[in-house]
């Protein structure tokens, strides 16, 4: 999801600086609602486990595509087989095509164990406008730019929260544990931050749920958004919220979307591999300096010293204090 919530801002200043194209997106369906608010950008859904599975089904959706759009070019901002495969049908059938270029070799010199070449590396967002770029779109990203206001929430969820008390966001699980801040560490935080201000917590899946429904019949001021609202709902409540704590996960991406602060907590990761938010002021990062990090560009690699240090080393004041220096 992160992936693909960072293509919406890119989008965005594409649209704002071409005013007669018009972008379809294919992906699949759960994303609909992230393209929703953009103007002359369309979406078409790829029902990748049924349809449209494999290399027969990518054929179907290739002429389902050339039926209901002119193309002048085809964008691959993923790069993976499947979107590789669909490239190439329409490669075969004369359209104008690009692809990104993810940067595997200067990831893998900025991950590796020894002598890592610790620098910058292009951001993602800058490579998929690249790729728009190399389809002869003339694009200039500015990562100052919103992309969507505030939403308003609706009716049904208003009595839920506290008119006189700051909203936080806490998105406390990642797709990796090494991304991820100690549990029982972040709990920590929660409890300290709920005292004076009101938790609202996003996560997906039956065991995040579990969790996350457990913290909140025992922490006041506390609501468990996940599995309770639809994904366009979760999205108008980070739309409103006051600041997002978040790992190096999907939930930072989502909260740029609406300009909203996000203090992000970044282990085995580093947002010099290009996964930083769009607009996101790095004072906000939480991270401590080991000469192992950064180990992964995913976070899907054992930690070689197999303390997690990166994580347990970061104690729960530091994360209080950069949420008390934005509220």
């Amino acid at each position: 999801m992160g992936d693909v919530a960072m293509t919406v801002p890119v989008l965005k200043n594409a649209l704002d600086q071409n005013p007669q194209l018009q972008i379809t997106v294919v992906s699949s369906a759960f994303f609909a609602p992230l393209f929703a608010g953009l103007e002359r950008c369309h979406f078409h859904p790829a029902h990748l486990k049924t349809i449209h599975k494999g290399a027969t089904g990518m054929y179907k959706l290739f002429r389902e595509l050339v039926k209901k759009n002119k193309f002048n070019a085809v964008a691959d901002l993923h790069n993976v087989l499947r979107s590789t495969i669909l490239k190439t049908f329409f490669t075969l059938a004369g359209y104008k095509t690009a692809a990104i270029d993810k940067g595997r070799g200067e990831k893998r010199l900025l991950t590796r164990k020894e002598n890592k070449d610790f620098k910058q590396l292009t951001s993602t967002h800058e490579r998929y406008a690249q790729v728009l770029r190399k389809t002869g779109l003339g694009l200039l990203l500015n990562p100052e730019t919103p992309v969507y206001q505030k939403q308003q929430m609706p009716a049904s969820i208003q009595p839920l929260f506290l008119q006189n008390k700051k909203m936080i966001g806490i998105a406390p699980f990642a797709q990796h544990k090494e991304k991820m801040y100690p549990l029982e560490k972040m709990k920590m935080v929660v409890k300290l931050l709920a005292v004076d201000n009101q938790m609202i917590f996003f996560g997906g899946g039956a065991e995040e749920t579990a969790v996350l429904k457990a913290w909140a019949s025992e922490i006041p001021n506390t609501i468990n958004a996940a599995g309770n609202f639809t994904f366009t709902e979760e999205l108008a409540i980070i739309s409103n919220l006051d600041v997002m704590i978040s790992m190096d996960s999907a939930n930072m991406h989502l909260a740029s979307l609406y300009t909203i602060p996000v203090i992000s907590i970044w282990g085995a990761t580093h947002p010099y591999a290009g996964f930083y938010g769009w607009g996101q002021n790095e004072n906000n990062i939480v991270s401590i300096d080991l000469s192992c990090r950064p180990c992964s560009v995913f976070g899907n690699k054992p930690c070689w010293r197999g303390d997690h240090a990166c994580m347990m080393q970061i104690q729960e004041n530091l994360i209080i204090d950069k949420i008390n220096s934005l509220t």
